[in-house]
């Protein structure tokens, strides 16, 4: 007869047709000091949800709508927290990043319908990011925004063909971040902070204002979407996560890190427009009206704290996002998806140069530019979310363990919430929005 266990290489006991090859209940958390030196997907998801879109969706949530749109917030903290998880589990169960396992459990063709639609929407992305450093550099040296772009780019192209790219993305993505944290919560401080009355009303009555509703479906598209779980999973085996660090408190608290930190710094920018904006009725057109959030604590500064501000997550966005739009691409054509490869490296400089060609010509503002590819980005989360829904439920994934119902749950929930909001969009403003911008 059989032995039902199998010991592994680490010594554990786990059942024989175990997909871990462990018991999950036998690894030890890690201590806090190991936890950091192994986290780092995280905040480079982070900066690319914080790019020059999601500021801009911020700053109009705050600016048009004051504090009534602040719930969106509590679906971002659930979805987004859900979306990483899910795929984590997912890559930590097959053995395979998500577009990988899709191949494997839905075949070919699926597969590279996934990569092709992850990559159309990371595109988009991509675009609202080159303005964005265009904007920045506009409002710092006042020169038109094309030309800084440009400049900008040219240290983007050079950051991705230099060896090791995975860790030159990490550091100045949190050092990205970290400059934008700053600039709106030293004006929040000194604007002597929010209405929290209204802060609570905002947070617990939930409603679409009358025109929100393309707003917060852009705010969706950047903030909590299932594209940064699903690059996450690549991120992990440049970072080379085991199968252990889905139980050892590493995976998990890398999640929180990029769902908290995008949390933290879109509420604040929210606020600080619902302080400075909203009462003056200010609509977020072009570069000057984004300026005016930190005249408060700036002054005639409030430009160029502005202009870095934006640049900062701009550059952030583009150096995270570009790796993104070329592993999605390899991944759906079964290509390799190491970001030292070369073929990656020659895509990214492809998407680059696309990016900017498709911004420069589009001519119009470069904040109308970064909103409406938010817009587009969100198409990416309920093609590759079907997928990866199906898959969290099968039996055969999660093999000799128990399933993770509550994962399975919520994520079935947050795919049909973001769908649901995605489609009555399209149908009901999203024609309305093009006919105004085009």
């Amino acid at each position: 007869m059989s032995d039902p266990t199998a010991k592994t290489v680490d010594g554990d006991l786990a059942p024989a047709d175990n997909v871990f090859g462990f018991d999950p209940a036998s690894v030890e958390r890690l201590p806090l000091s190991d936890l950091l030196r192994r986290m780092g997907p995280g905040f480079i998801l982070a900066g690319i949800q914080l790019g020059p879109g999601s500021l801009t969706t911020s700053a109009m949530l705050g600016g048009d709508y004051a504090y009534q749109l602040l719930w969106v917030l509590l679906p971002v903290i659930f979805m987004g927290t859900t979306f990483i998880l899910v795929a984590y589990r997912l890559s930590m169960a097959t053995g395979l990043p998500t577009i990988d396992a899709i191949r494997k459990y839905y075949g070919n063709a699926a597969a590279t319908f996934v990569g092709l639609v992850t990559f159309f929407a990371c595109v988009c992305f991509n675009i609202g990011n080159v303005a964005g450093i265009g904007a920045g550099m506009s409002l710092i040296f006042g020169i038109d925004w094309k030309i800084g772009a440009a400049i900008v780019m040219v240290f983007v192209f050079l950051c991705y063909f230099l060896k090791g790219v995975y860790g030159k993305i990490e550091k100045a993505v949190t050092a990205c971040i970290a400059i934008m944290a700053i600039a709106f919560i030293v004006v929040l401080v000194m604007t002597g902070g929010p209405d929290w009355a209204g802060v609570g009303a905002g947070l617990t009555q939930w409603q679409f204002p009358e025109g929100s509703i393309v707003t917060v479906l852009g705010f969706l598209g950047s903030s909590a979407s299932v594209l940064a779980g699903m690059y996450g999973t690549y991120l992990g085996a440049e970072k080379e996560w085991k199968k252990r660090d889905l139980f050892n408190g590493v995976m998990t608290a890398d999640a929180l890190a990029q769902v908290v930190g995008t949390v933290v710094i879109s509420g604040v920018v929210i606020l600080v427009g619902a302080i400075v904006l909203n009462p003056t009725g200010t609509d977020i057109k072009n570069l000057g009206d984004l300026a005016a959030m930190l005249v408060p604590a700036f002054g005639g500064f409030a430009n160029i704290v502005m202009g870095i501000a934006f640049l900062a997550a701009a550059f952030a966005a583009i150096m995270g996002n570009t790796g993104r739009c070329s592993v999605f691409l390899n991944a759906g054509l079964n290509k390799p998806t190491k970001l030292d490869g070369r073929n990656i490296k020659i895509t990214a400089a492809v998407i680059l140069v696309g990016a900017m060609a498709i911004a420069f010509v589009y001519g119009s503002s470069p904040i109308q530019l970064t909103y409406f590819s938010n817009v587009l980005t969100s198409i990416g989360t309920p093609v590759a979310g079907f997928f990866i829904t199906r898959m969290i439920w099968r039996k055969d994934v999660h093999r000799g363990v128990k399933p993770p119902r509550a994962l399975q749950i919520c994520m079935t929930v947050s795919y049909i919430f973001y769908t649901a909001l995605m489609l009555f969009a399209l149908y009901r403003a999203v024609p309305n929005f093009l006919g105004s911008i085009m």
